[in-house]
């Protein structure tokens, strides 16, 4: 929303027992406006630990115009914003791109929350300082900076009884120096499913059969602040981790993985990020910020022959393994030398590398160049009245994209396709009625590069490439109002719509039974989202948020869109009773959402969720708590149910707060 203040209902408060973190401004890219107005939802850590949210798609679900969702037959938990995927709202930590090169989706669940300061959520109206492809929005993730001179958190945990989770922070700030480091593991043997559900020819039930996960990451960072106008910081990143994808269960006749099972295992799933952040102020009025960045991800699939992953004998059985680097930089010029103006211009580089291979075949490789040059302002017209505007073009350019011919297959090069250029623009108009009241109204143009596999995937010869995709684009509209009452009401309110054209669809039959990746596709989404929270009593807080989509496939009606339930609401109620503790419940319905094009639905749920904390001692805390409280069975993709009944019991300790 326009003016987002996040003591509103998108999370309950944050009880005594959980400590505060520091967010790292450096790694923050926000528009602000006079009177630390900022035009994004943020979701701090404090509120993650407080509901138990250990993965970053769980976390931002508690948002309003956010829906989380999964892609089943690969075990990624992903989500979108007011209807837009991770395609078109990509994900970045502290301001660098994390998404894959490849497809540009990321799986949010191998993002643990645990070395996190904050999230940061835009929605349609997003800084063009972000960069390419934030044709719905942009997500944030914003590590941690120390503030004393020893800083120590972590948690010891236990999931059910087979599964546990382990983290420590650390940090010091020694004035012009500071580090901070961080080490986390999460691990699951299997997820419980709910008693209702009904066991099938390759589940049991009980625990679901191929659904472990174990995730650790490491994070080091190191900073120094010679002035309060200079600040240089060195940072690592390695995440490790390894799934399983568990069995297809459902009963659609038209999904071929009803007579087609997939029996697939991910025994790498690595990711490492060295980056370079610096801000250093030219004057008063003048700064210059840069950050430089390589990212490597390398993941490995294998498919075996049944649910005894032990062979692999069958033509549907092979071993993939992806080896994707990246690396770029931005530098951004600020400066409010023009008076009641803050203009921004940045440049942003960004080369992408794919790199696969079967077992046996020689590694093809897909390489991408893409340039962006941006411009911002902020101007404040009088105390109340704000214009921010922006302006950005990018362009993207193919270097190399191989595929294999014959057998033995070699290495051959598709034809050259040329540069594909984008334009983004947009204002926002911002009006403070009186303390408390603030209205906004925003139009943003907005684009996507179609991604590689977009251009050049055969789809196991299902598909014919199309590297001459164009960007999609999208007009995006939004009027909005937040507002206090009596110091003990918060409302925040929106209504959104937006029109994309050049949508990248699946077009069938090109060629006999071949289809193709074309911009063929034009639809509306318009929503609204409305945000309550009301303090009962000092030690009652209550609230909810609800959120109405609608999404319209404008060029051809019976092909549905997909993951998105047309209504989703979240409430929840905390009580305080004694000093030192917290009592949370909360509640979340989503509607029913269709999970196929073809017009395959899951029902729509409703989920309970309770939480106690305790402090027991002055730098110990002792949580505990149940998800899915009545047992539902539910699934967010036909054919892929959830998690049932679950239980955690978490010890946290500190030495600040």
């Amino acid at each position: 929303m326009g003016f987002a203040q996040l003591q509103t209902v998108k999370q309950p408060p944050v009880p005594d027992s959980v400590r505060k973190t520091q967010v790292f401004e450096l790694g923050e890219i926000v528009i602000t406006a006079p009177g630390s107005n900022r035009m994004n939802d943020r979701i701090t850590q404090s509120e993650m630990e407080s509901n138990n949210r250990t993965e970053v798609s769980r976390a931002l679900n508690m948002l309003s115009g956010i829906n989380l969702t999964a892609s089943g037959p690969r075990n990624e938990s992903m989500l979108t914003v007011r209807g837009f995927d991770l395609r078109q709202v990509p994900v970045y930590m502290d301001g660098i791109p994390v998404y894959v090169p490849y497809d540009g989706y990321v799986d949010l669940a191998r993002f643990t929350t645990f070395d996190l300061s904050a999230i940061d959520v835009s929605k349609g109206f997003s800084s063009v300082l972000y960069g390419p492809n934030s044709l719905g929005g942009a997500i944030n993730l914003v590590s941690r900076k120390p503030l004393g001179k020893f800083e120590l958190d972590g948690s010891l945990g236990m999931i059910n009884t087979n599964g546990y989770r382990g983290n420590i922070n650390v940090g010091s700030n020694l004035g012009k120096f500071y580090i901070q480091a961080g080490y986390s593991y999460l691990h699951r043997d299997a997820f419980r499913l709910s008693r209702d559900f009904e066991s099938t020819r390759y589940e049991d039930g009980k625990d679901r059969d191929n659904a472990y996960r174990t995730d650790q990451k490491y994070h080091l960072k190191v900073g120094w602040t010679p002035n309060q106008q200079q600040e240089y910081v060195l940072g690592f990143i390695r995440q490790q981790g390894k799934k399983g994808t568990p069995v297809y269960t459902g009963n659609d006749t038209l999904n071929s993985l009803l007579k087609k099972p997939r029996f697939w295992q991910w025994p790498l799933w690595n990711k490492e990020t060295y980056y370079f952040i610096s801000k250093t102020g030219l004057g008063s009025k003048h700064y210059l910020k840069s950050r430089i960045y390589y990212d490597i991800f390398k993941n490995a699939l294998f498919s075996y022959d049944d649910n005894t992953y032990s062979t692999m004998a069958k033509p549907s059985a092979f071993k993939t393994w992806y080896n994707d680097f990246t690396y770029g930089g931005t530098l951004e010029y600020g400066t409010t030398a023009l008076q009641n103006h803050h203009v921004k211009f940045a440049v942003h580089f960004k080369k992408d590398v794919h790199r696969e291979n079967d077992l046996g075949d020689p590694e093809v490789r897909f390489v991408d160049n893409t340039v962006t040059l941006g411009a911002e302002d902020t101007y404040s017209i009088t105390d109340k009245l704000v214009v921010i505007s922006g302006i950005s073009f990018s362009t993207r350019k193919n270097l190399t994209a191989q595929e294999l011919q014959g057998s033995p297959p070699t290495i051959a090069n598709f034809p050259y396709a040329g540069a594909s250029n984008a334009y983004n623009g947009q204002v926002g108009l911002f009006y403070t009625i009186s303390s408390g009241h603030k209205i906004g109204t925003s139009f943003s143009h907005k684009t996507r590069f179609a991604t590689i596999k977009d251009r050049y995937s055969y789809r196991m010869g299902t598909a014919i490439p199309n590297p001459n995709l164009k960007p999609e684009t999208a007009d995006n509209y939004e009027l909005n109002y937040s507002g206090a009452f009596a110091g003990k009401i918060s409302l925040e309110a929106a209504l959104f719509f937006s029109k994309i054209n050049n949508v990248i669809m699946n077009i069938h039959n090109v060629e006999p039974g071949k289809m193709q990746m074309q911009n063929a596709g034009k639809a509306e989404y318009m929503g609204l989202e409305a945000t309550l929270d009301y303090r009962i009593a000092k030690s009652i807080n209550l609230g909810v948020n609800y959120t109405y989509i609608a999404r319209k496939n404008l060029t051809n009606p019976d092909i549905h869109f997909t993951d998105v339930p047309n209504t989703k609401v979240f409430g929840f109620v905390q009580v305080r009773p004694v000093n030192g503790m917290a009592i949370t419940t909360n509640a979340e319905y989503n509607a029913s959402r269709f999970s196929t094009s073809y017009g395959t639905r899951v029902g729509g749920f409703t989920l309970f969720n309770i939480l106690a904390s305790q402090r027991i001692i002055k730098n110990m805390s002792i949580e505990a708590g149940v998800n899915n409280l009545f047992d539902k069975n539910y699934s967010l993709v036909e054919g892929f149910p959830e998690e049932g009944r679950n239980f955690f019991l978490t010890l946290r300790f500190f030495n600040h707060r």
